[in-house]
Order: structure tokens, then sequence, then C-alpha cells
């Protein structure tokens, strides 16, 4: 009798400790969402402006200078008609500076020039980020259980699979943001979102996912660099003793530089599709297909045509990353700080990486004392 007792109690606390690993899991699927959409929304809003001159400055028009006429949104040939004054003009000047760029939109449209695109940017970045960091997270974690270590090729498949499910979920609230940063009249979303629909139906909001597609590789290459950056001040902080339960302002710096560190090497190897999702979503331009852009833009501009605004992307990029995965980390190790049980498989906190990171090393050492 005492013995049937005992197994009924080994079957209940089996059942139970199952059952805190459902919700555990859960749990951590609902912060990591709640954490990439705060993290996407902060960075989204103080960096608005430089996306602005940005977007303009991939455009291939002359949009942050007295020489530019906005689009008329209701002519389907508005940019093509003087595509070949613009085409002349904008070889021979040059494009202004950063600040010069941001006088020309404060001057002439104010204030609210360097915040349009906001409602779609604030709508979208929230659901992407989530999605993106959700899809990112689930999918390291199922990778590192099947496979029992963390590995960069972990890193690049998990990447791979965030970026394109977040490029396929959002490419229409980009487009329409993209739209109105173009635009120096007073463009409603509603406006775009209606005449997008009314020339090309549906897929018309799909114009530049390719461009998208080929940015994951933008996305695989922050990740990787990041991750191994992450890595090494896990390890650092191991080997000086300090505890990572409780996030400090080390923390939040470190992952500050690993952040900035990693995008702008992944930005500045990457930047190409950026010009060329941008020369896609333009109105009324003869850039039709991915391979057909790329081909005209280096006939037109040259090599540099495909690097255009890449400084104002680094000044806005870095610093919007930084801040945004900075404030993931430190939302996701303040919201897990009080899981009980956590799982060494899970890889969602410093903890558990360092858990699996010090197998590897540990491993390493193995090797090199072999070949020593």
């Amino acid at each position: 009798m005492p013995t049937t007792v005992l197994v009924d109690t080994h079957n209940t606390s089996e059942q139970q400790q199952q059952q805190q690993q459902q919700i555990g899991s859960n749990r951590s699927s609902y912060i990591h969402l709640f954490a990439g959409g705060l993290a996407g929304t902060l960075g989204a809003v103080l960096t608005c402006p430089l996306e602005v001159i940005k977007t303009r400055y991939q455009s291939s028009k002359i949009s942050v200078s007295k020489e530019y006429n906005y689009l008329n949104l209701r002519s389907s040939m508005s940019n093509t008609v003087r595509y070949n004054i613009y085409r002349s003009m904008s070889s021979q000047n040059k494009r202004p500076s950063i600040i010069a760029a941001f006088r020309y939109i404060l001057k002439y449209e104010g204030i609210p020039g360097l915040f349009k695109g906001i409602v779609p940017n604030l709508l979208g970045v929230a659901p992407s980020r989530a999605i993106y960091f959700f899809a990112y997270a689930n999918t390291k974690s199922f990778l590192v259980e099947e496979m029992e270590r963390e590995t960069p090729v972990v890193h690049v498949t998990s990447a791979a699979t965030a970026g394109i499910a977040m490029s396929t979920c959002t490419n229409p609230i980009w487009f329409v943001k993209t739209r109105l940063q173009l635009d120096q009249g007073n463009l409603r979303a509603l406006d775009v979102v209606r005449n997008i629909y009314r020339q090309s139906g549906f897929r018309g909001f799909y114009k530049g996912i390719s461009a998208s597609y080929m940015g994951v590789s933008e996305t695989i290459v922050h990740f990787v660099i990041y991750e191994q950056l992450k890595a090494q001040l896990q390890l650092m902080q191991a080997n000086q003793n300090r505890t990572s339960d409780e996030p400090d302002l080390f923390d939040f710096f470190s992952y500050l530089g690993a952040a900035a560190c990693s995008k702008s090497c992944a930005s500045t190897l990457c930047y190409p599709h950026e010009v060329i999702r941008t020369r896609l979503r333009e109105e009324g331009t003869k850039y039709r297909t991915l391979v057909q852009t790329i081909r005209t833009v280096i006939y037109e501009e040259g090599m540099p045509g495909l690097y255009r605004g890449l400084l104002t992307h680094l000044i806005r990029q870095i610093p919007n990353t930084a801040i945004m995965m900075s404030t993931y980390e430190i939302v996701i190790a303040l919201c897990l700080t009080n899981t009980t049980a956590p799982s060494t498989v899970e890889v969602t906190t410093v903890q558990t990486t360092k858990v699996i990171l010090k197998k590897v090393d540990a491993e390493a050492n193995a090797l090199k004392e072999a070949e020593a």
C-alpha cells in the first residue's frame, strides 16, 4: 500500500513539473512578444525623422531640395513623365547634407513632415518586432533542443526564419509608410491604401517583397555577430564572478554596444537591398523587378547609387537597433527573473545561454588540451 502511494505521488509530481514547464514556455513566448513590441516601438519613435530623410535619399527623386515636385498620386506616370529632367539634374547635383535635408523638411513641411509615416510605423513596428522576436526565440529554442548545443547555424536559421516571417506579414504596412515618407504634400494613409488597391489590387501591397527577402541577409549577419558578442560578454561576466540574475547598468550598455557594432557591420554589407526596395515602392516608376532595378540603378548611377543614404541609415539604425536590442534583453531578463525551474534548453535569457556556453567552452578547452 505505501508503495502505491509513492508511485502515485511520483506520477503526480511529474505531471506538475510538466504543467509548470508548459506554463513557463507559454509565459516565455508572451514575454518575447511584449518585449519585442515595446523595444521596436521605442526605437521607431525616437529615430523617425532620420528614417524619413533616409527614405528620400534612397528614392530616385530629389525630395529634399527645392528642385523636387511632389508626386501626383492620381497619376500613375507622375514620376516617369519628368524622369529625363530629374535624371540629368540628380546626376549633376549632389544630394544635400543630413542637416540641410532636415532644415528643408522642417521649413516646407513643418514638424509633421519629420514624422511622416509614423502612424503606419507605429501600427507595424510593434507587431513586426513581436513577430520577429517571437519567431527568432522559438526557432532558436527548438533548434538548440534538437541539436543540444548552440551554434552559428542555429543563429543563422533562426534569424532567416524570423526575417521571412516578419517581412511576409508586415510588408503592406511598410509599403504604405514608404509612400507617405516620399510624399511632400498632405497625403493620408487611407488615400495611399485606396490608390494601391485600385491600381494593383491586393498584390500591389507586396511590391518590393523580393528586396525584403533579400534583406534577410542583413538580419542573419546582424544576429550572428550579435550572438557571438553577447556570448563573449557572458563569458566575461562568468570569469569575473558576476551574476546576471539581476540586470544592471553594465548589462544595458553591454547589449547596447554589441547591438550597435553588429548592426553597423550588417547594414554596411547588405545596404543595397534598402535602396532597391524603396525604388520598387515608388509611385509610377519604371522599376519593376528586383534584378531589373539593380541593373537600372547600376547602369544610370553606378555602384554608388546602391548606397544612397547609407550614412543617414547608419546614423538612424545604429541607435535604433541599440535601443531596441538592449530594451529587449533587459525586459526579457526582468520578466524571467522570477520564473521557477528554468529549462536549460530555453535560450531566452542571459542565464540559459551562459549554461550552454559553458558546455561549448569546456569542449573547446578539452580540444586545446588534447592538441597540446
